[in-house]
């Protein structure tokens, strides 16, 4: 990167100060004396003509620098507020109708540790439903002396509703006890087992204007899932602290990221006794999958959306947050699937219906330079024989990276329309991305208008300052202003634009990035400096000078030595010459301190400081101090903004596509999120320990409630390579939404570069699109009830222990076991096969024989590259279509069943059917599926008509040849065939007997 100029300096100093400063800064920010930066310019001779041309300011890197803070968590010397503070005593208990409210009155002194304490609080506990208590915290009284302590409201964060009242709903297997001995702390019991759940016991209750710490107990060695987003594993482990505040930091291991979801999935484990039945807590590893074990699950909910951690220690999990109340919910279970539908039910709402081609693959790249290259993309997937389904646009496609613009140069409205009439005309789809600032407009150079910013800022519709000026940061485009969702302005003000773009560019759906939300300097930095504008970021972009892109997946140079070797080369050059231009400074800078002054916020620095990835919360983020047009603070409801403006594209899509389900694919979600959108995982790299994680990550957000979950297949960042990628599309087959996607410079990574890659994908594929109705029918359930579409092992199998920790393999649904290779140079993969014990059968994909496994055992699978083993479940029958070229054209292609019999020689399905987009299907047909006593029978009901016909059926696990098959009575005499060795009993050819369609009419195919 280049030397700062003088003007640079000073804008970067003027940038910090403005981030701390309640009123905007002088013009450019900076002082008259100092004079005011332009823009640069640089002389290129063109066809033997010098030419002048201005270049791009860029925004110093150390306009994105706060204060150095150093997190409490990690502070030696940080104040506990459990040896400092007094607690409280609870009183003038009232009895409710569900439950009973009290006054939590201070003990003693103020401790004021990292804010002021609060006097009075009310406690509310509620029995909600049969399955759900409530438990709030928060001020007795909320006015003037205390407004600051923001509470969430119902209107940002729906409050979980009084379920109706139920003959069971007094019987809820949760029961809420205190004490004040010493001070107030409370029990939540399991009444039918008396375990307890949550326990505050030998801790006190710190509640401060901008501080809250309540501490939990917990067993020896306990199991939580869930308190998102993060990379990690999908159990948390007892020494971990997670951090609730969203960043736009990239892929961090172990640190908070982009979303927010304060859950989480206690699964508790006991050994039954067989003579007494005596259970015993298990709080070590020491366990078999053959031993005599019963679980139960249960819930916890943090209604929070401030910044908060919790610290997961070896006897406790205790939650810190920077404000707001405690407002918990817990759920009985007491299983994970009973937990998981009981939160998203009846707390955050059911997860989205997507339409039918969402669940096609997807094609991005940060790179696509042109409609021409795009259509190119498109053309060589079909060359290939692989198919695509949806192509995608990073910010390539705006004109110089302002939202809803496209480039008139190189992505032109008209050539884009022609192309998109191509793409639809071949049942494709396209979805461009769309980021969360708008571009402010240079307002010393006439022609730099932009309607979308100026139809805004008519209307009011962007956050401020707190002194009543527009924020304004600093995003792709340059200086930006940010969208302020707490006005009712804004909702229509981004639908306005959202018809406009899809007027010129006839998208499918919309990608919604940067929505943490992120701004690339601390404070409003371009307040005064507008007449620089457009500006470039403060980082050189992926491929610049300086940052070429030259990492590779792990153990890349035992595959490819001479690349490797010169990548590295390369890669030691570049850091050189950057450490050259910008040499280390010997200075050192102490840490900054926040002082808690009483009565007063500092929503800046709090005291107490959160172990945000980003460091100071105003670092590459809206400053906490930004401020909505109802008066409350970024600070309160940061965490909030992607989930708001998620909301706000769902609105407005209901208006571009009237009836139609939208499709959002969002970046920074909050608890209740997937009402609205799916998530992909961010910006992962190239690497083998991603595609790992990736994983762990899907089946956080299908406890979180949004199943339309994947990652950038292949990685984001740094260049995949041959064996990544083919690993990885084969992986990603299995997710719900399965796209592959990579950096601004990086090598292409498109399945059809690599042979190999081609050939793999397009395997996995066919199983994909072949049980898309299976895919389809797990959503219509997960929208409907609340089920898990990716599921852990150990949830499916709650009564094996050995499973606790396993996020290597998982199931998609309740009949399909995916035992990815995720290790380089691996041609083998160890599996564990859940159930053995209990009488489960596991079906080989391919040879569809039994596997032959003990209970327990860790198989060794047979797995070469461009092989991903896939197992079903005895007792599921899969509903199957023909994997075409597109979800349309398989979606009208003929049907097939799987059947796969138990070791009691039954098994079970279903098929959900409609016209696959409407939010109210004009027709639904359900179709039940079972299979007995030799008999497969098949009963409908609902008005969708399907006429695809029946063509084949496959039984699995046939211990002997049949001698006769029939449908509904009449004998089968061809294609039938019956192999002794694997046991399969395969019937073709029916296309002739249910030409009206497969489930015109309910029937009953037997053999015997």
């Amino acid at each position: 990167m280049a030397r700062f100029s003088w003007a640079q300096t000073l804008l970067a100093v003027s940038s910090l100060v403005c981030a701390q400063s309640t009123t905007s800064q002088p013009a450019d920010g900076l002082s008259a004396s100092a004079g005011t930066p332009t823009a640069s310019y640089a002389t290129a001779t063109v066809n033997g003509t010098a030419t002048v041309y201005s270049v791009a300011f860029t925004v110093p890197a150390s306009a994105d620098v706060g204060p150095n803070v150093l997190p409490n968590t990690k502070d030696p010397n940080a104040k506990q507020a459990q040896a400092l503070c007094p607690g409280y005593t609870a009183s003038d208990i009232d009895r409710t109708a569900n439950g009973f409210t009290a006054k939590l009155t201070l003990t003693g002194e103020p401790c004021n540790v990292y804010g002021t304490d609060i006097e009075d609080l009310l406690l509310t506990v509620d029995t909600q439903t049969a399955h759900r208590l409530r438990i709030s915290i928060q001020p007795a009284y909320l006015d003037s002396s205390n407004i600051s302590q923001y509470v969430l409201p119902d209107e940002l964060v729906p409050l979980p509703e009084q379920g109706v009242v139920q003959p069971d709903t007094q019987d809820i297997d949760l029961q809420f006890s205190y004490t004040n001995e010493p001070t107030f702390s409370f029990k939540v019991v399991r009444k039918s087992t008396g375990d307890v759940l949550f326990d505050t016991t030998g801790s006190v209750l710190v509640y401060e204007n901008q501080f809250i710490e309540f501490v939990s107990q917990l067993p020896e060695n306990y199991n939580l899932q869930g308190m998102g987003e993060r990379i990690h594993d999908l159990r948390l482990g007892t020494n971990f602290t997670a951090t609730f505040y969203a960043a736009d930091v990239g892929d961090n291991i172990d640190a908070n990221i982009y979303g927010n979801h304060p859950f989480y999935l206690d699964m508790r484990y006991y050994e039954i006794e067989e003579e007494s039945g005596e259970r015993t807590l298990i709080t070590n590893q020491n366990t078999t999958a053959t031993g005599n074990y019963e679980s139960w699950s249960h819930g916890v909910f943090q209604r929070n959306s401030h910044g908060m951690e919790a610290l997961m220690l070896p006897t406790n999990l205790t939650w810190r947050a920077l404000g707001g109340s405690i407002d918990l919910y817990i759920f009985d279970g007491p299983t994970p699937e009973a937990v998981t539908k009981q939160y998203q039910l009846g707390a955050i709402g059911l997860p989205a219906m997507q339409q039918y081609f969402t669940f096609g693959f997807h094609q991005c790249r940060w790179g696509y330079k042109n409609w021409t290259e795009v259509e190119d993309v498109v053309n060589t997937h079909r060359a290939f024989g692989i198919p695509l389904e949806n192509i995608w646009t990073d910010i390539d496609y705006m004109f110089q990276y302002r939202d809803f613009t496209n480039d008139p140069n190189t992505f032109p409205y008209e050539e884009g329309q022609a192309f998109l009439e191509r793409l639809h005309a071949n049942g494709q789809h396209y979805v461009p991305i769309v980021d969360a600032a708008i571009y402010h407009p240079n307002p010393a150079n006439a022609s730099d208008n932009y309607t979308v910013y100026t139809d805004g800022q008519a209307h009011g519709v962007f956050l401020k300052n707190p002194d009543g000026s527009e924020y304004i940061g600093s995003v792709w485009p340059g200086y930006t202003v940010f969208p302020d969702f707490h006005s009712n302005e804004t909702v229509p003000w981004w639908t306005r634009n959202m018809l406009a773009h899809h007027n010129n560019v006839p998208w499918d759906g919309i990608w919604i990035d940067m929505s943490e939300v992120s701004s690339f300097c601390v404070g409003s930095c371009g307040s005064g400096n507008l007449s620089l504008n457009p500006v470039h970021p403060p980082f050189l972009l992926p491929g610049e000078s300086g940052d070429l892109i030259l990492t590779y997946p792990e153990n890349f140079n035992l595959t490819n030595a001479t690349e490797a070797a010169q990548a590295s080369s390369q890669a030691a050059s570049q850091a050189s010459s950057v450490a050259a231009a910008t040499p280390p400074s010997t200075a050192t800078t102490a840490y900054f301190t926040s002082t808690v002054k009483p009565g007063v916020r500092n929503v800046n620095q709090p005291p107490y400081v959160i172990n945000n990835a980003n460091g100071d919360l105003a670092v590459h983020a809206v400053s906490p101090n930004a401020t909505h047009v109802d008066g409350v603070e970024e600070y309160d409801v940061h965490n909030l903004y992607g989930h708001q403006l998620l909301n706000a594209t769902y609105q407005a899509l209901l208006e571009v596509f009237p009836s139609k389900r939208p499709f959002i694919i969002g970046r920074s979600t909050f608890a209740g999120s997937g009402k609205w959108a799916g998530h992909w995982g961010g910006d992962n790299t190239s690497l083998f320990a991603y595609m790992y994680f990736s994983i762990s990550q899907a089946l956080n957000f299908a406890l979180f409630g949004i199943p339309m979950f994947g990652v950038d297949t292949c990685g984001f960042n740094g260049n995949s390579d041959e064996e990544l990628c083919n690993r990885w599309m084969q992986l990603s087959a299995f997710f719900p939404f399965y796209r592959n996607h990579n950096v601004l410079s990086a090598n292409s990574q498109e399945a059809y570069v690599w042979a190999s890659v081609a050939e793999a994908s397009k395997r996995a594929m066919e199983i994909r699109y072949s049980l898309l109705p299976y895919m389809y029918t797990l959503f219509y359930l997960s929208h409907t009830t609340g089920s898990t579409v990716m599921r852990a092992l150990s949830w499916e199998f709650p009564q094996d222990p050995t499973l606790a920790a396993v996020d290597n393999q998982f199931l998609l649904g309740p009949s399909l076991l995916i035992t990815p290779v995720l290790g380089q140079g691996m041609t083998e993969v160890n599996g564990t096969f859940p159930g053995i014990a209990q009488g489960e059968v596991w079906y080989d994909w391919y040879t569809q024989e039994a596997v032959s496994v003990d209970a327990g055992e860790n198989l060794t699978i047979s797995a070469p590259l461009g092989h991903i083993p896939v197992f079903v479940r005895g007792g599921s029958i899969l509903p199957q279509q023909e994997a075409l070229y597109t979800t349309a054209e398989s979606r009208n292609s003929s049907w097939s069943l799987i059947c796969a019999l138990s070791a009691d020689d039954a098994a079970t399905g279903q098929i959900y059917l409609d016209d696959g987009e409407s939010i109210v299907p004009p027709a639904t047909l359900l179709v039940d599926l079972t299979a007995s006593n030799g008999s497969l029978y098949a009963a409908a009901r609902g008005l969708y008509e399907d006429t695809n016909s029946l063509a084949n059926v496959t039984i699995l696990g046939v211990p002997s040849q049949p001698s006769t098959v029939a449908l509904n009575g009449q004998t089968i005499s061809s294609g039938v065939n019956y192999n002794s060795t694997s046991k399969v009993l395969s019937i073709k050819g029916l296309q002739n007997v249910t030409e009206s369609g497969a489930w015109a009419q309910d029937w009953t195919l037997s053999w015997s």
